[in-house]
């Protein structure tokens, strides 16, 4: 089997750029095209006129436009780090993309026409994995290609 076209999902973590160094060895090795994608889940921001649930607490009002913009050029910046980090000669797509990570992942993997999708995992298990979700769960579960999920267990102290 030989993978043309991975899909590597990132966020800000280590265990995402562990998974993006095993996915960039796997395209250097099938001399693979790599696409690379980030999402950014909306931020729920409440607004409240309530003085009594700030208490005393002034509360600065960000434009939404502005943090749309400020997580767009954040997730820019990744991307590019990722890409100069360990991409080499590899040919790179790259989407940054608003919305659920999970099915973000799928519709870029879709959209790339990728044979594979590589992601990281936290490791997460018990009642921290009810509660949090599980992106790499839902992504294998709904992809219509492989998904290798790479994970990282985190040494304890």
């Amino acid at each position: 089997m030989k993978f043309q076209r991975i899909l590597i999902g990132i966020d800000d973590s280590k265990y995402a750029e562990h998974a993006a160094e095993y996915g960039f060895e796997l395209a250097h090795a099938f001399k693979s095209e790599v696409g690379l994608v980030h999402i950014v889940e909306p931020m729920v921001m409440s607004q409240t006129n309530d003085p009594g649930i700030l208490g005393s607490m002034t509360a600065s009002v960000v434009p939404e436009m502005e943090i749309y913009n400020i997580k767009s050029e954040y997730s820019e910046n990744l991307i590019s780090h990722t890409i100069k980090k360990f991409a080499g000669d590899l040919q790179v797509s790259h989407f940054n993309e608003f919305g659920s990570t999970a099915e973000g992942i799928i519709d870029c993997a879709n959209q790339f026409k990728a044979d594979l999708i590589v992601i990281g995992t936290h490791s997460r298990t018990g009642l921290d994995r009810f509660f949090m979700g599980s992106i790499a769960e839902h992504v294998i579960r709904h992809s219509s290609v492989p998904v290798l999920v790479v994970p990282m267990k985190v040494k304890e102290d």
